[in-house]
């Protein structure tokens, strides 16, 4: 019904913002990071911003949602479609992070980044990852993987292949790759040869 909003913000409190447009004040149910654009909006000379809106009709009544960007909107319309997220617990997530870092922790299987939301626990987490990974990783062209090590340590290209050997080697001995990322994340990449990385993050891991 609507795709966006614009006019100016009239109140924003956690979670919820009102947006007065042309004297008609729409409520809107928000996340912790559209909460932090728009209160920061709020210290410019023009307080008119532009919301993008989902409106979820449901038996109990009728909610509309804002999002400050069109990204964070269609990654919550995606959650909402996994079975058991509702959009208490998309909004949730989306307040814990980025649709970008949420993006790379799915398709890194990284568990604990998405069950850290609020209300999320590990079995949401897995299911979430289990129902939108191949669709992200389709709809990205596979450069989600490669955006993992690339915000992971900040090496030279150079050394990102070396980075992606001991990804693999350790995923073969049975890591999946948010947990091989983070074995790896502090060592030095580039002055470390493929078998001292392996045997240092090995040891990391037996700490």
């Amino acid at each position: 019904m609507f795709y966006y909003l614009r006019g100016e913000v009239a109140h924003v409190e956690p979670g919820l913002a009102v947006l007065d447009v042309g004297g008609v004040g729409y409520r809107l149910t928000i996340s912790g990071s559209t909460q932090s654009a728009l209160s920061a909006r709020s210290f410019s000379e023009s307080k008119e911003v532009l919301l993008y809106t989902y409106l979820a009709v449901r038996e109990d009544g009728i909610e509309l949602f804002g999002f400050a960007t069109e990204q964070e909107k269609e990654t919550f319309e995606l959650l909402i479609t996994v079975s058991g997220v509702g959009p208490k617990a998309a909004l949730s997530i989306l307040s814990a992070m980025t649709p970008e870092k949420f993006a790379i922790a799915v398709c890194s299987e990284d568990r604990k980044s998405i069950s850290s939301a609020n209300g999320i626990g590990p079995k949401t987490a897995a299911r979430i990852i289990l129902e939108l990974r191949d669709k992200l990783l389709k709809e990205s062209g596979g450069s989600f993987p490669a955006a993992v090590a690339e915000n992971a340590p900040e090496i030279a290209p150079a050394g990102r292949g070396k980075l992606n050997e001991a990804l693999d080697a350790l995923m073969v001995l049975g890591y999946n790759r948010s947990d091989a990322m983070n074995l790896l994340k502090t060592l030095d990449i580039e002055s470390m040869s493929l078998e001292e990385l392996i045997r240092a993050a090995l040891k990391k891991s037996a700490r």
